[in-house]
């Protein structure tokens, strides 16, 4: 529908993502103090815990906590597995409720890591750095692996073993103690606690030490690279395991000239090729697409790509919208602080 209107899905997509973040980091000072402990405690976005004005928190620490202090502890003691699963179980069908009113558009629209990714990398493109358009396509297949190990060990591996006893307590949760959500969320709420280096013990410090450098990393990285964190992410990779039941879905009904145009590709902040090269298959949601919807936008030629929920389409590949979206598209990044490029 936006090809008939004089919007921008970028810009709408930016001020929903500066109203969520607001509602992720601020929302009890909005909802109140006892809606919000907490409105479901299973967002699929990284809404961080340790945020007390928060309005919500992501699944990942209660899965980490329900591996490290239920269900490690039983499975070492012997005792009533499916029992202690129970919360697990709960805690999960809450994500996967969420998690299908919007699908992966948690990530592009939601999170607040990704937008300020986002803002940083706005920052950037104005102080006139040079911006990596495209990461190697090697490169890429050798970052897509890391996300799913961050899943497996971080969030279920290390908390399980916790648990049972086999590895230290302290990795009770263990991507928690790295996130740089934690951070960013904190610090937006006036907290520098969690940007402290913690020396309770020797596994805690060189946890602390990691998660600071991370978030200097991003920082740096998100300057010049699209999406440096969303792409090894485990709230992707967890996404990923669920994405055939989200209501919002991504469609390609393929032509020839898709072989020799790429733009979708070029336009994809997550270096997905496959959106460019896949003739065959119309749903096109790949594991590392954050439905942001920018190869719709990119994408010349008439209803090739669309962005649907359910069955009711939200954008449609148009080539009118296309000329306008590429002409602001080049008139921002022509322009920085220190004049036109």
């Amino acid at each position: 529908m936006f090809g008939y209107l004089n919007i921008n899905l970028s810009l709408v997509r930016k001020l929903v993502q500066l109203c969520m973040f607001v509602f992720m980091v601020y929302g009890s000072t909005i909802v109140g103090y006892y809606a919000a402990d907490k409105l479901s405690n299973a967002l699929p976005a990284l809404s961080c815990a340790y945020d007390t004005q928060t309005a919500d928190y992501c699944t990942l620490i209660p899965f980490q906590h329900q591996m490290g202090h239920r269900i490690g502890p039983v499975v070492a003691a012997g005792g009533n597995i499916l029992q202690a699963f129970m919360p697990f179980f709960i805690t999960l069908a809450t994500f996967l409720g969420l998690f299908v009113l919007l699908n992966k558009a948690f990530c592009g629209w939601v999170c607040p890591l990704g937008f300020f990714q986002e803002v940083i990398a706005m920052i950037g493109q104005k102080l006139g750095l040079k911006k990596t358009e495209s990461l190697d396509g090697a490169l890429v297949k050798r970052i897509r692996p890391v996300k799913w190990l961050m899943l497996s060990v971080l969030i279920f591996g290390l908390p399980i073993l916790s648990g049972i006893g086999f590895v230290s307590h302290d990795l009770g949760d263990p991507f928690c103690q790295i996130c740089p959500s934690r951070i960013l969320t904190t610090l937006a709420t006036g907290d520098t606690a969690q940007l402290n280096v913690n020396t309770a013990s020797p596994v805690v410090m060189t946890l602390s030490i990691l998660a600071d450098f991370i978030f200097g990393l991003i920082i740096a990285l998100a300057l010049t690279i699209r999406q440096p964190f969303c792409r090894i992410c485990p709230m992707l990779a967890l996404h990923a395991v669920f994405k055939k039941i989200g209501l919002v879905r991504l469609v390609k009904n393929a032509k020839p000239r898709c072989e020799k145009c790429g733009l979708c590709a070029r336009a994809c902040p997550m270096d997905i090729k496959e959106i460019h090269t896949d003739m065959q298959h119309k749903d096109v949601l790949f594991s590392d697409c954050t439905l942001c919807g920018r190869c719709v936008e990119f994408c010349p030629d008439k209803d090739v790509l669309q962005m649907k929920y359910a069955f009711f389409p939200i954008i449609s590949a148009d080539p009118q919208y296309f000329k306008r979206r590429k002409k602001s598209q080049t008139d921002w990044e022509q322009k920085t602080l220190f004049g036109k490029k």
